[in-house]
């Protein structure tokens, strides 16, 4: 109990730290970090910057809200506010994911990262999506397990961050490292999301 307690704490820190990131980018000089490998065409490119601002707000603000959903007390106790909070996470996910997929076209690294963002992207809409046609047709067991694979996809965020740097320095360069986590970011993350489902509904199938 205390370990679970312990985990939810640094999931929701880590959660809300990088949901308020992309802040950064409007009180500082944003060529920096990811941005500084972009090219200055494509930094200046209004349908790439309205993509790019559209995928790390609401992006952020799914990644700042998500973790709420997996406490249950909190569902329980005010389902209303859940049911509300639900509606935003969605919203944000499934525009993020749209404006992510257009950005994973022009991603750095070539065919390799290209290919790692668009996929997470595609999963993490359809994830969504159907984690909220299945609490509308009342399967609830089917939503969770869905939300799950969602948020661990929206997860991305904290974990790229995390790898990319120590990823740099094995291997003395951000392409190499950025190639390999455009998919290590978040294929682990879904992994882990199945053992999960796996552990927690384990008495439902």
């Amino acid at each position: 109990m205390l370990t679970r307690k312990i985990s939810y704490y640094i999931l929701a820190i880590c959660c809300i730290s990088v949901g308020l990131y992309p802040f950064i980018y409007f009180v500082i000089d944003r060529k920096f970090g990811l941005l500084a490998s972009k090219t200055d065409a494509l930094l200046t490119d209004t349908l790439w910057n309205t993509m790019f601002y559209t995928h790390i707000i609401l992006g952020g603000i799914a990644l700042l809200i998500g973790w709420l959903q997996f406490n249950k007390k909190l569902r329980l106790k005010n389902l209303n506010l859940h049911r509300k909070i639900g509606k935003v996470y969605v919203i944000s996910v499934l525009l993020s994911a749209i404006s992510g997929f257009y950005i994973g076209l022009h991603a750095t690294g070539g065919l390799s990262s290209k290919l790692g963002f668009t996929t997470m992207a595609l999963f993490w809409f359809f994830s969504t999506l159907f984690a909220f046609t299945s609490i509308k047709k009342g399967n609830i067991i089917q939503h969770q397990k869905l939300m799950i694979y969602s948020y661990a996809a929206c997860f991305a965020a904290v974990t790229l961050r995390i790898w990319l740097p120590i990823l740099s320095n094995i291997f003395g360069g951000f392409l190499p490292a950025y190639r390999i986590v455009a998919w290590l970011s978040w294929v682990p993350n879904i992994i882990v999301a199945y053992f999960i489902i796996q552990y927690q509904f384990k008495n439902t199938n």
